[in-house]
Order: structure tokens, then sequence, then C-alpha cells
């Protein structure tokens, strides 16, 4: 094992941005067994480094490895793990242009060759600022997206979308200004997200779009905390009866019912429990959590505390993927006025509960939404996940019992509190209770955030996005995501539900729904989520690791028409999918082959064509 220290010394601002997290530092005034019990804190250590200079120096990860006790081969590893972290030189502003799914099929390709031209190649440093490609940035329904990040005393992250050249140059020709934390910067007027805004039929979103999301007296005048105050009524065992009753399963993609999980944290001896909220969406397409965080944030503090009370729980976590600025802020910004209000704290409500709340900052990996993942990152570990069993109910995050859910499914949990599980249940369908989430982007009229009753179809979910942009004939309709499959024009009589789904080979995961028209050549699609499963790969697992390599040099061999021929290659791409579905640790190898197969099984790429 390398114990080595770094010997290069931190600069005075990269010593201050440690110091202001983790307090003076005290030479021997710490023992190495309190130190080691904040190696928790080496992300936002890594983090605040980056915030204040843009990257982290061997001098910066030397003096963070001292102040916690962490050999620096380990730091590395995990400082190396994210891609928002950066451990060569960059210049305190960048913009991050994204070049994912939904972006391609908005001409993004276009965009990025404007900007090359203006500005010289991806990384190259001009004038204190410098551009980098980027993965799917969580703003789909704006694309093309970018964003920028500036460090400094005031540091700042700030979405650019929909991006042009104009907008970019702009951010970059400020980088002087951006440098120093000018809090005016650059700001950019966003399209609305919520094309149903102040539809009655609403649950999830109702209070979107009605007034400032901080202003706590305005949340509680639209039934704000009556959730919680029913469930502390109700006690702990009668929240989770009505959880059980409500058929509730998880919006993040693997469906689990949510009731037995609080079922059985709650009944776990072992103490303290913990509950975490998953809000790294990273699914190429995926916005849903972004935008309730942005508009509901105090929901979302609701509905953690409820889950807290019914689980005996005092410590929760906000794990928010890095990319999201603003949702942090709106979270960290509703946090510090629940607790002054007493909603968090030592006695929430004057009930005898004692909860709060921090927040977490992801830092750009699409693992960590794997909730075993996640946790080793809070930890301050590499994301990549753990084995199982033990499950988070039993061995969680620091060892502990652990309810981890996504934000959606936390805030269906006010609804079912206030109005009973069996009311809950009854909407939707038999197999998929209660209103779903959509993140509908690409060629459509009015892409943004739906909110459907399962059981509603395809086609009357793009129906109400405005059917395909300018009237143009529909493709094909990616459905969930990078980790999803595709769905033909003939196919979108399919109900929204699991059930559904599966009768047209498909999934429906996150609640991605991006429609591509005529003009987008969905091979390059295709390839592009081939080379987002290769990036994204934690390495960990073998079948992963090597199968995400093989799946995608196998389509490049395709698309260049140098294999040995289409069938073999055909066969080789599935013998790969089989082999990551069979023996990948989590769900990221485990689904690497999804839209690929469905793609070569449905759609005229590669030579392939539509399967009998």
């Amino acid at each position: 094992m390398d114990l080595h220290h770094l010997t290069d010394e931190p600069t005075a601002e990269e010593r201050a941005a440690v110091d202001a997290l983790l307090g003076p530092y005290l030479e021997n005034g710490v023992s190495g067994r309190e130190a080691r019990s904040q190696r928790h804190l080496l992300l936002p250590a890594l983090h605040a480094v980056a915030d204040r200079v843009g990257w982290v120096s061997r001098g910066a990860l030397g003096y963070i490895c001292r102040r916690l006790t962490v050999p620096p081969a380990d730091a590395f590893g995990v400082v190396s793990f994210y891609d928002l972290l950066s451990t060569e030189p960059l210049p305190p502003l960048t913009v991050r242009i994204c070049d994912d799914v939904a972006c391609m099929a908005a001409g993004c390709d276009a965009l990025i060759g404007d900007v090359e031209k203006r500005f010289g190649p991806e990384g190259a440093s001009n004038s204190g600022a410098a551009w980098l490609r980027s993965p799917c940035l969580g703003l789909c329904e704006q694309a093309p997206a970018a964003l920028l990040t500036s460090a400094g005393v005031k540091p700042r992250v700030a979405a650019l979308a929909p991006a042009a050249l104009a907008s970019i140059e702009a951010a970059l020709a400020n980088s002087a200004e951006a440098a120093l934390g000018n809090s005016a910067g650059i700001d950019v007027d966003e399209p609305c997200s919520l094309p149903q805004a102040g539809e009655p039929q609403l649950r999830l979103l109702r209070r979107i779009g009605r007034g400032d999301p901080l202003d706590l007296d305005a949340y509680r005048g639209a039934g704000g905390y009556g959730a919680l105050s029913r469930a502390f009524d109700l006690g702990p065992d009668g929240v989770i009866r009505e959880i059980l009753a409500s058929k509730l399963i998880g919006r993040g993609g693997a469906a689990f019912p949510t009731g037995r999980k609080w079922e059985a944290v709650a009944r776990e001896p072992e103490h303290p429990h913990y509950v975490v909220c998953n809000a790294d969406e990273s699914e190429p397409g995926t916005f849903k959590d972004r935008v309730l965080m942005e508009e509901d944030p105090f929901a979302v503090i609701e509905a953690m505390t409820i889950a807290a009370f019914a689980v005996g729980s005092e410590q929760g976590y906000i794990y928010i993927r890095g990319e999201y600025g603003r949702a942090r802020e709106r979270i960290v910004a509703a946090i510090a006025a629940a607790r002054a209000a007493g909603l968090l704290g030592a006695d929430v409500m004057k009930r005898g509960l004692r909860f709060d709340i921090e927040v977490r900052r992801g830092a750009g990996a699409y693992i960590c939404g794997e909730e075993t993942a996640l946790f080793n990152s809070i930890e301050g570990f590499r994301g990549e996940p753990r084995n199982k069993p033990p499950f988070p109910v039993r061995k969680g995050l620091f060892g502990k019992p652990t309810v981890v859910n996504n934000v959606e499914t936390l805030v269906n949990v006010l609804d079912i509190v206030t109005n009973g599980g069996a009311t809950y249940a009854a909407i939707g369908t038999p197999d998929a209770a209660g209103t779903k989430l959509f993140c509908v982007s690409g060629h459509v009229a009015q892409p943004g955030l739906y909110e459907v009753t399962f059981g509603t179809t395809l086609r009357a979910l793009l129906d109400r996005a405005g059917g395909v942009r300018g009237g143009a004939a529909l493709q094909a309709v990616l459905v969930g995501g990078a980790a999803g499959a595709f769905v033909l024009p003939d196919e979108l009589d399919a109900p929204l539900t699991f059930a559904g789904m599966r009768e047209v080979k498909a999934a429906l995961g996150s609640g991605v729904v991006i429609v591509f028209d005529q003009s987008v050549d969905l091979a390059a699609i295709v390839r592009r989520i081939a080379r987002f499963f290769r990036h994204e790969s934690c390495g960990q697992c073998v079948p992963c690791r090597i199968g995400t390599v093989r799946q995608e040099e196998s389509l490049d061999r395709l698309a260049l028409a140098h294999g040995a021929g289409v069938d073999d290659e055909m066969r080789l791409l599935h013998e790969i999918g089989q082999v990551m579905r069979d023996a990948s640790i989590c769900g990221l190898g485990q689904t690497a082959s999804s839209a690929v197969e469905s793609a070569l099984a449905k759609l005229p790429v590669f030579g392939a064509g539509r399967s009998a």
C-alpha cells in the first residue's frame, strides 16, 4: 500500500478552502482515530478546493490527506473517479457542453463545432476559461444544454440552456469577472419545464409555478406540513401501514415496494437508522427530480421527515448530483428555513422527533445513482456498488439500516399520508398505483415534465406534448433513457405501466421519453449510448468493465463496415449483452446493452432490421 505523503504544498487559497470546511489545522491536535472518523468529508473537501481554484492539485490533495489521514493513493482513486473533479490544471471558468442523446437530437454537434472553431480544442485554456464536452446535464427539455462553473471565493454553477454560440461566447468572455466570484455573472432565461402548470388534476406538480418555492409560509398555506402533522397522529406503525396499503413502488426504475423497505428498516434493532434521498438522477433524458427540488423543495424535506419518523431515524442525507447547482441552493435554503421554523432539529413541530438533514453533492458519476455506490460516495470512497446481500435495509450508509428513496418516490408520500393509502392505490392500475412523472424531450412541440396516471398510453402522452415538432414523421421513441429501449410508431398505444412496456419489449425506467423524428441518425444515437456506458462503468467488475468496451468497439466496426460480417457482429453483441446482464454486480452493467439490443432488433441500423 502506498503510504507516502505527497510532498507538494497547497497554495494559500487551497489551504483556506480546506480549513473553512474542516476547521483550522492543529499540528498533533487531532488524533488519528478522530481524523479517520471524518473520512466522509473527503468528497466535500475535494469540492471545496475545486470550488476555490477550479481543480485539485497534488499539494491540495496532500493537505486533505494529512487532515483526514487518508493514504494519497486512496484519495487519488476517489478524486479521479469523478468527471467534475480534475487533477489536471483547469482555468477558473469552464463551460461544459452536453453531447448526450437529447442534446444530439437538438443539434449539439453543430454547436460544439462552432465553439471549437471560435475557442480552440476542448480543454485548451483561453484567457482563463475553457470548454469541455459533457455527458447528460439533466437539462434535456432545454437542449442543447451547457453548464457554466466558475471557481473563486463565490463559486457558481449556472445552466446555459438552451445553449447557443452567443451565450457560450458571453460566458467565456466574462471569465475574469466570473473567476473573482462576480455574483451577477450570466443569467439565461429558461423555458417553462412544466407545460401542465396549473392543471387541476396534478398531484406531485400541483404547487409548482404558483409562488416562490422558498416561501415556507406559502408552502404551509397550500397544505404543506399537513402530511407531517397527520403522520404524528398516525404514529410510525400507522404511517407504514398507509404506505404499504398505497402500493407505492420506487420511481427510480427498480420499482421496489416502498412500504416494505420502510417496514424492514423500522424493525431493525441496530441503530442509528438513516434516511437518504437519492437525488443523483443521471440517466440521460431524466430531469424530474431536478424540477421537484428547484420548484417544491419543502415537499422533499417534509417527505423525508415523515420517513424518518416512520423508521426511527434522526439523520438524513440528500445526495444531489453535482450538475444541479440551482436545485442544491434551493434545497439548502429550504432546509435552513425549515430548521429555523422548528420543522427540523431537536424537536420537530414540538412532537418529540429529532431529525435533521445534510446535503451532499455528487461530482459527476452516473453510477452513484445506484444506492450502494451512493453510500460509498457519501462515506468518502470511490462510488462503486457493493455486493448484495446484505441489503441497505440492514447494512446501508455507514453500515447501518438505511431507507433510500429518490425524490419522486418521496414526494408521493405526502398525498398517501394525507388521504390514505387505499385512496392512493385506487389511482392508476392494479399493478401500478398513482401517477408517474415523465421527462419528455427531443422532437416534440412542448418538451418538459408531465404527470399522468399509470395506464395512460404513450400516444396520449405524446399528444399532450403537442406531438412531433413541426408535424414531422416519428421515427422512434427512446423510453427509459440509455438503460431503456426503443418504441416504434406502431407501438405507441402501449399503456405506460410496467406490464404495458414489457409487451413492447421496453421498460418505464425512471420516466425518460425522448422523441426522434426522421432527421435523426439513430445509429449515431446508439453508438453514443454505448460510449456513455463505457465511460460511466466504474470498472469494478469484469463483465461491465470489459463488456461495455467490447460493445462499443463492435458497434464502431459495424458503423465503419469493418466487421467480420453483420450476422457475426450481431451474435457477438448479443453474447456480450447476455454476459453483462447475468454477471455484472449492479444495474449499470445489467442494462448497458438494453437500448443497443433493442435498436438492433427493431430499427434498420448497422445493416439490421426489424425482427419479426
